[in-house]
């Protein structure tokens, strides 16, 4: 990394990562755009996947500045695409709303945050105050002095884009980042229907029959369905990650990951990086996760799940704890990395997500969870081929899945599974892990070890009080399955290794669970405990085949 521009951690200020970082260069969306002339595009994509950049991207392009703003694309793709395209180049004033922080949990607050974020943007626009040109000047002041109604802040936008279009006799660009974070606040908080009208009034009143706009930009993560907030907004342009256009500009794709390893002198990794991080499919291109490659190689390319969600995990939390047995089936399934068939719907209604199997599987492909190998799309339905699309996403799956399956197992036989591992009772341990696999495991499931592992993972994460717990961490001479590192010295150490199996035989889960003890042994994976003082520790092989379970012990 000596010697190499940063990476863009976290950054989405284009004007500053295309001069100053090393930027994936994704300029030539600009064209498609231009090419496509649809008025009002919504892009949606999982959190992290550049979304903001892009925009702020399209903002410097199409914006009327001060100063040159050329400078920022001479020596880009889109540079290379001709005078039909570069000539839109600083031409439009642009309306830019980044509604990121407004996930406030109470509705007073939330509002107040929107209030701030549109008087920030009229205020941006201070060339409004003193202009000659406007037919109804006072508004202006109304916003940025705090003393607009409800109704005014509702209306703002299309207000804005007059303001704006009378000012330089050019309707302006609309631009509008993470629409759908209010939303989804006000349906973890319980103020959905007071989030959805006021969203539903200031968008339809801006986007719907506007001559005031030239275009409009809006991204999320979710389509929010037509009855609840596009009503009657039929120029709307939804492009989600199904679909073949504009497929390669979010996300890192293949080319782009290679041409980043050479860069920083990495390319022997990129095995690893595929395994943790690629998976996706966007349209018919192989995408990557691209907060997380950056990461990793920031991160002197140390795998591990970085891509930690935020807002989602409460909604998949509150999704996952009133799931049917049938869609519970079908999520062991995809932990057991089978594919699973199932119609989606990418109209996401968030009071009606719990209804039915193909709401929570399309809420969890455009979350980013899943991703669809294979779609068939006939008379409006889509019906997609689902799995999970990486290692980094099976943990972190994984863990919010089996944590929600572990709060079906009630807290004394956490307690004894907790109590039994510290005190190295590997028969009564083995009970317990086998009365739970009697009761959520079916006779006909063939699991594999990211199953059990996950299982076990979700388990033990109810242990955070007394143990930091890890897993698939580098420790010796390789990768250890779970690890348990105690808060406190003199509390055991505890390293857990895991084999599944189809052979059910006693004789053969024996031996299997053997060479689990065997691996961690070998592989020396109590390296980091005994880096840390721990002065006594426990390690466990524990082989399974569906229900049955066999333990092994130090």
């Amino acid at each position: 990394m000596q010697n190499k521009l940063p990476l863009p951690i976290g950054a989405s200020d284009y004007k500053k990562v295309s001069q100053d970082y090393y930027y994936v260069d994704k300029t030539l969306l600009i064209k498609d755009i231009l090419d496509e002339q649809a008025k009002v595009t919504l892009f949606t994509r999982p959190r992290r996947f550049g979304k903001t950049l892009n925009m702020d991207m399209l903002r410097t392009f199409f914006e009327k500045a001060k100063d040159d703003t050329s400078k920022y694309f001479i020596n880009k793709n889109i540079w290379q695409t001709g005078e039909k395209y570069t000539q839109h180049q600083g031409q439009y004033p642009v309306i830019f709303l980044s509604f990121k922080d407004a996930n406030k949990n109470k509705w007073p607050d939330l509002y107040a945050r929107l209030k701030e974020t549109i008087k920030d943007e009229f205020m941006r626009h201070s060339e409004l105050k003193y202009s000659k040109n406007l037919s109804n000047p006072d508004f202006y002041e109304k916003i940025t002095s705090g003393l607009g109604t409800k109704t005014d802040y509702a209306t703002s936008l299309l207000r804005l884009s007059q303001m704006l279009h009378e000012h330089y006799a050019k309707a302006p660009i609309i631009i509008i980042d993470e629409y759908d974070t209010p939303i989804q606040a006000g349906y973890i908080h319980g103020f959905y229907d007071a989030t959805i009208q006021f969203t539903r009034d200031l968008l339809s009143s801006v986007l719907k029959d506007n001559q005031h706009i030239s275009f409009g930009f809006l991204t999320g993560i979710l389509r929010v369905a037509k009855e609840s907030i596009f009503s009657g907004l039929n120029n709307v342009n939804v492009n989600s990650l199904l679909d073949k256009r504009y497929s390669d500009f979010f996300g890192f794709t293949d080319t782009e990951v290679n041409t980043m390893a050479a860069y920083y002198q990495a390319t022997d990794k990129i095995p690893e990086i595929k395994e943790w991080y690629d998976g996706y499919r966007f349209g018919n291109t192989e995408i990557y996760n691209p907060w997380s490659v950056l990461k990793y190689f920031n991160n002197f390319c140390e795998a591990e799940p970085y891509w930690v969600q935020t807002s989602e995990n409460s909604t998949i939390r509150e999704i996952i704890s009133g799931l049917d047995n049938s869609t519970c089936e079908n999520l062991r399934a995809l932990l057991n990395g089978s594919a699973v068939e199932s119609i989606v719907d990418t109209n996401i209604i968030y009071p009606k997500l719990k209804e039915q199997q193909t709401n929570i599987f399309g809420f969890l492909l455009m979350t980013g969870y899943l991703k669809s190998i294979k779609t068939t799309r006939a008379n409006g339905i889509c019906l997609c081929e689902l799995s999970i699309p990486n290692k980094e996403i099976k943990s972190v799956y994984s863990q919010e899945i089996v944590a929600l399956l572990a709060d079906k197992i009630d807290s004394t036989a956490i307690n004894l599974l907790q109590q039994y591992l510290i005190t190295k009772n590997g028969p009564a341990l083995q009970n317990v892990l086998k009365k739970f696999l009697l009761e959520t495991v079916s006779y006909y499931d063939t699991l594999k070890e990211n199953y059990y592992q996950g299982l076990l993972l979700g388990m033990t994460g109810l242990f955070t009080n007394t143990y930091y717990i890890s897993s698939n961490r580098e420790s010796g001479e390789g990768r250890y399955d779970i690890q348990l590192l105690p808060k406190n010295i003199d509390m055991p150490g505890i390293i857990i290794e895991i084999k599944a199996t189809a052979d059910s035989s006693d004789a053969g889960l024996k031996k299997l669970a053997a060479e689990a003890l065997t691996q961690i042994e070998d592989k020396k994976y109590d390296t980091e405990l005994r880096k840390q003082n721990i002065k006594t520790i426990y390690k466990y092989g524990i082989a399974f085949s569906g229900k049955k379970v066999e333990i092994i012990t130090n």
